[in-house]
């Protein structure tokens, strides 16, 4: 009942408790908007797992294209670096 970390199975399936208009709120925007719940933090509170989630909106195509250049740099330095 009240155990700590070492206490709970990790691989489970849990109940997200939520009010009905949380769970309409959060649905609502998450159907129109086009964007996704994340979860941002997880905790153990009083013998309870809490779990923080956040709404967050996807790249845009210019953003994704900045996110790989900067990762293709990166890449090739690490590699040029290594061939040393």
């Amino acid at each position: 009942s009240h155990t700590g970390i070492e206490g709970h199975e990790f691989i489970r399936d849990r109940k997200l408790l939520l009010h009905k208009k949380e769970i309409s709120r959060i649905g609502s925007k998450l159907a129109e908007k086009g964007l996704t719940a994340v979860p941002t933090k997880l905790y153990f509170k009083g013998g309870l797992i809490k779990l923080e989630v956040g709404l967050a909106k996807g790249k845009k195509l210019h953003d994704k294209r900045d996110s790989k250049k900067k990762r293709d740099v990166e890449r090739d330095i690490q590699r040029a670096l290594s061939q040393k």
